[in-house]
């Protein structure tokens, strides 16, 4: 009898065959520790813009429109640069302490806001030092979530990040809503609880990676075999002996050694010189580059910092729309993220889910660029049941978002990587998404006005369109290959990234001169 090859079947199988000893105490404290990584830039981005809005805020503050909009998203630049100074600490101390200084930064910061007492120069310091920790949280947690979960769920796991993220903003949304009804505004408490409460998580975080093992990839780049070994063993909860732990150790080892004899000592400079003169290293690059840009045109970050702006100009209007769309909002994404966890990226597979997301999020925008067109030429003319399939297809386009151009760009910066430049690809292309994410949300105000708001709904489509295609042509399949597998696909030349890896292929059968003349002029370089 022959296995079915159904998405859906293929994912059973590879759950089956993964023993039950892999599912284990030992992984879950590493993976939950640093999925809750994913918290400080969620709550951030749920509160910050909130908390600014508090009275108790306004009347200690007294800040204009502009500094108020600097207030909140200066942190990204600190985000952005967090993210690519990471890579200088990553690999030379190990990710569980280089996750507790960082978190540790983002707590400094949090609590310096909470306490800067209207002194504005005080707290624009305090985003900018949160923002360097969330930065570099966003490098270390998908990575070292990646570098430890079995392959079969690897998928699954780092999405916990993403989940964690959500959550996060979901509850720092309504936590700020609290404190505007359970706080006198006449009391600083209303603003400086919702700051506090920032360090909440990340203090869970570092407190559980006190009871973490290291990821073993780490520690064989740190040439320290046995202990990757014995730390390998415990996260599998396996004998030294079993066939699964040989095979996955002697692939991890394997990777290093070929990298350490056909390109030998590693340094900063070095790493950075093989990222961008190694054509395979340079695939990676312009994917997950690539993966950001058209995350970010695809329009679901101008709807999500603008919602209650396009909820107004969809026509609805009421004093408590802001905190209660942006928090429905929120909680929308988390769920559909825990679906697309659950029930995309490993079983679907990274294609099939992203053109899945992408095609929902083609639809929505095809809506609602066509209802605001409408509306804003004839709105007593629109039919009631039109303004609420417009609500309807804002929260249906969470649902592609989650499932395809939000999650897959965290997942593909974790994974891609060989583990040579695995910190310093994850830094570079998280540090991009921050520059750029400021960038565009700096932009969308104009961006719709300019456009007359439905004609920047008809922009995103085509950016939809054009990430459709790319994917289709240029997005590799990574789900159920191992971390070490998944360098064989950009041994490939670029026009067959697209195509499955076989078998055969896996195995070496590969015509990988790109990546020798690659080699060559590296050590030329």
């Amino acid at each position: 009898m022959t296995r079915s090859t159904t998405s859906l079947a293929k994912y059973i199988h590879a759950i089956r065959d993964s023993l039950r000893e892999i599912y284990n105490h030992n992984l879950a404290v590493v993976v939950v520790s640093f999925a809750l990584c994913g918290c400080a830039k969620g709550w951030d981005e749920g509160s910050a813009s909130a908390i600014t809005q508090l009275e108790s805020f306004e009347r200690m503050y007294n800040l204009d429109n502009n500094a108020i909009s600097n207030i909140v998203s200066f942190v990204n630049l600190g985000v952005g640069t967090g993210a690519l100074l990471s890579f200088l600490l990553n690999d030379r101390i190990d990710r569980r302490w280089s996750m507790r200084l960082y978190q540790l930064v983002y707590i400094i910061g949090s609590l310096i806001s909470c306490f800067s007492y209207g002194n504005v120069g005080v707290l624009y310091a305090s985003r900018l030092i949160a923002g360097l920790g969330i930065g570099s949280l966003t490098v270390v947690g998908p990575m070292t979530i990646a570098e430890v979960a079995p392959k079969a769920m690897r998928g699954l796991m780092t999405l916990l990040f993403n989940v964690c993220m959500l959550s996060g903003q979901a509850l720092g949304v309504f936590t700020v809503y609290g404190c505007s009804i359970h706080i006198s505004s006449a009391k600083n408490l209303q603003y400086q609880v919702p700051w506090f409460t920032q360090t909440f998580a990340p203090s869970i975080s570092i407190i559980l990676s006190f009871f973490a093992i290291e990821s073993p990839r780490w520690i064989i780049l740190s040439n320290k075999r046995q202990s990757a070994l014995a730390s390998l063993l415990r996260l599998r909860g396996q004998p030294a002996n079993h066939p699964n732990v040989d095979t996955e150790y002697n692939e991890m080892v394997r990777q290093v050694e070929e990298e350490d004899t056909s390109l030998g000592p590693t340094s900063s400079l070095k790493v950075v010189k093989e990222t961008f003169f190694i054509r395979s290293n340079l695939r990676r690059v312009q994917l997950s580059l690539v993966a950001y840009i058209l995350a970010q045109m695809s329009g679901a970050n101008s709807v999500t910092n603008y919602l209650p702006s396009i909820f107004g100009m969809i026509g609805i209007k009421g004093s408590g729309v802001k905190v209660y769309t942006t928090g429905l909002y929120a909680i929308t994404k988390l769920i559909f993220c825990v679906a697309a966890s659950l029930c995309f990226v490993d079983v679907l597979g990274r294609r099939k889910s992203l053109m899945t997301g992408i095609t929902i999020q083609i639809v929505c925008h095809s809506y609602l660029a066509g209802y605001l067109n409408f509306f804003t030429k004839e709105p007593s003319t629109m039919p009631k049941g039109a303004s609420d399939a417009a609500i309807a297809f804002i929260y249906i386009h969470a649902l592609g978002w989650a499932i395809g151009l939000y999650t897959l760009p965290y997942l593909f910066g974790a994974e891609l990587w060989p583990s040579r430049i695995r910190s310093f690809g994850g830094a570079l292309s998280q540090c991009f998404h921050w520059l750029f994410y400021f960038a565009i949300t700096k932009a969308t105000p104009s961006l719709l006005t300019g456009l007359h708001t439905w004609g920047a709904f008809v922009l995103f489509a085509g950016f939809c369109i054009v990430a459709f295609v790319y994917t289709f042509f240029l997005v590799p399949e990574t789900s159920r290959l191992s971390l070490e597998e998944i360098n064989k696909i950009f041994e490939r030349p670029l026009y067959r990234l697209g195509q499955l890896l076989t078998p055969e292929r896996q195995n070496g059968e590969e015509d990988n001169e790109d990546e020798k003349q690659s080699t060559r002029y590296i050590e030329r370089v």
